[in-house]
């Protein structure tokens, strides 16, 4: 068994944040980042290129940004396991955290950075595609189809928003539904419906995506769900908002969550239900989901650790 004061599960934009806080704080926290067949790095890991995130004037590739993030910590004195959770203990401190290499880690803190995953429709085209004219994040990768036309899949209320969101730079968003309304709360559903930018198609599932053999996104082939009819719709971007998921499940009913799996936080802090231990990024974000907000609740979960260890050797 490995001890340290500070353990942090998760190696996206949040985890690295607290691991480089904590390692500047002389915490000596471990970071178990992750390994076959997950990617350490989180989402980043996945996205082609990132400009939204201060210090890159040219902008960064989501795998660049990570690797000088995961870097920066490992030379501050973080060290990382490259190993898969299977199971927490979070009943009694301190804290166990078992890999599925058989490593245990105790820690007297820990902070969750585990993410959270976008809900994804399920074709084989869309692994090809990602990042090649297909994404899950229309704050993040809006701005590279300005003046085109986009399609955004969903109907609840992160459909709306990114649909109404892109409408500030393509031309026109088409959005596909699998019902003949929407599940989107009502004020959401108003903007959508009156902005002339936005028309809709609905009964339609999406059935196959154009194309993978030109290594581009081409446009969508749909099915009527009433009448069965397909119909190909050709378009430059395709944005699936269904929703995420937050990567919880090691912790559920050892931590309180909302009804969505996402981690119950203290209002304005990471603190959790348990204390000793803190919630970073995606995990406990149902708002932003971006990387520098990530960031930013590493920061915050790291500092709140270092108070909690103090407050417990006073």
């Amino acid at each position: 068994m490995t001890h340290t004061k500070v353990l942090i599960i998760g190696s996206g934009p949040a985890g690295l944040t607290a691991a480089i806080y904590a390692a500047r704080a002389s915490l000596d926290p471990i970071v178990i980042e992750g390994g076959p067949p997950n990617l350490p790095g989180g989402q980043l890991m996945i996205t082609s290129d990132v400009e939204n995130f201060p210090g890159f004037a040219a902008g960064v590739t989501g795998p660049e940004l990570m690797d000088q993030m995961r870097r920066q910590a490992e030379r501050v004195g973080s060290r990382f396991i490259t190993e898969n959770v299977v199971k927490v203990d979070l009943g009694i401190k301190p804290f166990s955290a078992f890999t599925d290499g058989g490593q245990v880690v105790s820690s007297d803190t820990l902070i969750i950075a585990t993410g959270a995953s976008a809900k994804w429709l399920g074709l084989p085209e869309e692994t090809a595609l990602y990042g090649k004219g297909i994404s899950a994040c229309a704050t993040c990768d809006g701005f590279f189809f300005r003046g085109k036309d986009v399609i955004v899949v969903g109907g609840g209320d992160t459909a709306m928003e990114e649909a109404t969101f892109l409408t500030r730079m393509v031309k026109s968003v088409t959005v596909l539904h699998r019902r003949d309304s929407l599940r989107a709360s009502a004020i959401m559903q108003k903007r959508a419906l009156e902005n002339p930018k936005i028309k809709f198609k609905w009964n339609v599932m999406v059935k196959s995506i154009s194309d993978p053999a030109l290594g581009s996104f081409t446009g969508v082939t749909v099915v009527d769900l009433k009448t069965d009819r397909e119909e190909f719709i050709p378009s430059d971007g395709l944005f699936v908002a269904i929703g995420h998921k937050p990567n919880t499940g090691l912790f559920a009913g050892q931590v309180a969550m909302d009804d969505q799996g996402y981690l119950d936080t203290r209002p304005g802090t990471p603190m959790t239900s348990v204390p000793g231990v803190f919630a970073a990024g995606d995990v406990a974000d149902t708002q932003y989901k971006q990387a520098i907000t990530a960031a930013a609740t590493g920061c915050m979960a790291a500092i709140d650790a270092e108070r909690y260890l103090m407050s417990i050797e006073e």
